[in-house]
C-alpha cells in the first residue's frame, strides 16, 4: 500500500470510529441521548407502580455489543445503570464522578474475598456496584439508592 493510500485508510478509520463510538449515561448525569446526539437509543418503557413512581428505562447497544439500561427520574437524572453483554461495561465511563469511590470500594473487597476473581458487590452509603458473569457474558448494575425516586427500591432495577 502506498503512503497516499495508507493516509486515506488511517483517516476514514478514524473517521469510522470517531462515529461509531457511542456515548454513555453516566451515573448521576442526563441520560445518553440528551448529550450524545446518537441514534442508538431504545425507549422500553415509562413505568409506573402502584405508588405513582414514574421512570424511564432507556436502553443502548454499544459497539461492542453490551447492553446498557439506563433509569432515568422524572428530574431527568440517571439513578441505575445495568449491562449485559460480551464484553466489560466501560465502567470509568458510567459511573462518571462515583468511578473513583468504587475503585476504593473494589481495593476492599477484593481484600476482603483474598484476592481473585468473581462477582463482587461494592456497597457504599451512596453507591452500590453489583459485577458478575464469564468470558463472553458479563452483568452488572450500579445504583445511587439516595437518587431513587419515591417509592422505588433496588427490587425494580431489572
Amino acid at each position: 500500500m502506498r503512503t497516499s493510500q495508507l493516509c486515506v485508510a488511517i483517516a476514514i478509520a478514524m473517521a469510522t470510529f470517531e462515529t461509531a463510538t457511542p456515548a454513555y449515561a453516566e451515573l448521576g448525569g442526563p441520560p445518553t441521548w440528551s448529550s450524545s446526539g446518537t441514534n442508538n437509543v431504545t425507549i422500553l418503557a415509562q413505568r409506573q407502580s402502584t405508588a405513582s413512581v414514574t421512570y424511564s428505562v432507556n436502553q443502548t447497544t454499544l459497539t461492542s455489543g453490551t447492553v446498557v439500561s439506563e433509569y432515568v427520574a422524572q428530574s431527568g437524572t440517571v439513578f441505575a445503570i445495568t449491562w449485559h453483554g460480551p464484553k466489560i461495561a466501560p465502567l470509568n465511563t458510567l459511573l462518571g464522578t462515583y468511578f473513583s469511590a468504587y475503585l476504593q470500594g473494589l481495593s476492599t473487597a477484593r481484600a476482603t474475598m483474598g484476592g481473585g476473581s468473581g462477582p463482587l458487590s461494592v456497597q457504599q452509603s451512596g453507591l452500590v456496584v453489583q459485577t458478575g458473569g464469564h468470558m463472553g457474558a458479563y452483568t452488572g448494575r450500579a445504583y445511587l439508592p439516595q437518587a431513587f425516586p419515591q417509592g422505588f427500591s433496588a427490587d425494580d432495577i431489572q
